[in-house]
């Protein structure tokens, strides 16, 4: 079976563009017999920036129940956290023995702060090849990333290519898989919904907390009377992320039409949130009141993970004379 990897940061409560653009694929993506999908938590990436011990296990946590309430089946794919499964540590330090500075120096995660070293820690400078180990470490033979994360990638395959002129074919080299179709979802502003912008909607808060997102949404001052161009609006945009075909020409309609405002708009899109995630909002906030059972999940797809890395691990350390 081929087997496919994906890494989820931990950095927060996944919102409504992680659901959409990465949950949702992942999922039906691991309910195929034909792959064998290993997902874990990168809670370990998340320590270049996050250094409360409470919010790294509350991240880790929140982003464990969002995929468990989403539908991921923990029977059919290895579901782990990454810091659960120590040899990725050291198959860094031997990945990163093999890696030119120049490349490291070069890798977007450094470059975009290279203007400003004095925030630039070792371990973000260090990311790509610990992500290296993170694929290499479970012989993945497809990494689905998207187009930000496709030179990680490469340096990955570099990576492993340099290990396996020097010792023989050690290491699986994965491909990417890019998907150009990749759902790109709008956030409050207009721009990619992202945590780092603050401009989500997370469909796991409290209904009033929800709504309060989804009416902060940036429209423009047309006047509840008037037409309105919903191919212009973000409103209109999550919106018809979400509903059916019907419902989307309905609300086209009201648009065009006018004598509708955007504050109609904005509550019959909180209604479709609700109703769309009901399932996963309940399910949600239960996990996250059974911390013992989001540990159990995580254990034993900790246990499932180290199998195969601890095998790795002895195939690197007989080649490079550890073993």
């Amino acid at each position: 079976m081929t087997r496919v990897l994906t890494g989820i940061q931990s950095t927060g409560v996944p919102h409504l563009g992680n659901i959409l653009g990465a949950i949702r694929p992942a999922v039906q993506l691991s309910r195929a017999d034909k792959h064998d999908a290993f997902l874990f938590i990168a809670d370990m990436h998340a320590f270049t920036s996050v250094r409360d011990p409470q919010a790294i296990r509350e991240h880790g946590h929140a982003v464990a129940a969002a995929w468990l309430a989403c539908g991921l089946d923990v029977e059919r794919v290895t579901f782990y956290r990454q810091s659960d499964v120590p040899e990725v540590t050291e198959l860094t330090w031997y990945l990163g023995c093999m890696t030119p500075y120049p490349m490291l120096a070069n890798a977007h995660s450094f470059k975009d702060k290279s203007d400003r070293l004095s925030e630039v820690n070792a371990g973000l400078f260090y990311y790509p090849v610990l992500m290296a180990a993170d694929i290499l470490l479970y012989d993945a033979d497809i990494v689905p990333v998207g187009k930000d994360q496709k030179q990680h990638l490469e340096i990955t395959r570099d990576i492993a290519a340099a290990f396996n002129r020097q010792y023989g074919e050690v290491l699986v080299v994965p491909e990417a898989r890019i998907d150009a179709q990749v759902m790109i979802v709008p956030g409050t502003d207009g721009r990619k919904m992202s945590k780092s912008y603050d401009n989500v909607l997370n469909v796991f808060l409290p209904e009033k907390e929800l709504k309060k997102q989804v009416m902060s949404i940036v429209t423009d001052s047309t006047p509840l009377e008037e037409p309105k161009d919903p191919d212009k609006d973000h409103v209109f945009a999550l919106f018809k992320l979400l509903a059916s075909e019907a419902d989307t020409a309905t609300m086209r309609d009201n648009y065009e039409r006018g004598g509708y405002g955007y504050g109609h708009a904005k509550k019959e899109l909180l209604g479709l949130l609700l109703d769309t995630f009901a399932q996963e909002r309940q399910l949600f906030q239960e996990l996250m009141e059974d911390r013992d059972l989001l540990e159990e999940r995580l254990r034993v797809g900790a246990e499932k993970a180290r199998t195969v890395a601890q095998a790795t691990l002895r195939r690197v350390r007989q080649a490079g004379g550890y073993a």
